[in-house]
């Protein structure tokens, strides 16, 4: 029975935090404009596109370790 006791107040606890540092971030404006982050995800994912194309990739050949022969 104490050990329910000791688990009911760390999750009690743990929920008060929770709800503490929501309502301090909505209080200093760190949730202002959420949109900001996506667009720099997006964008960078973008550029990585960008750079992956521009590398050569290894044709089948040589990924796999065969050799075509001449004829």
């Amino acid at each position: 029975m104490e050990l329910t006791w000791i688990a009911i107040a760390a999750s009690l606890a743990m929920g008060s935090g929770a709800a503490f540092l929501f309502i301090f971030a909505v209080k200093r404006d760190w949730m202002k404009n959420i949109e900001d982050a996506k667009y720099q995800v997006f964008w960078t994912d973008a550029q990585d596109r960008k750079q992956d194309m521009k590398r050569v990739k290894p044709t089948q050949e040589t990924a796999d370790g065969s050799q075509s022969q001449a004829k």
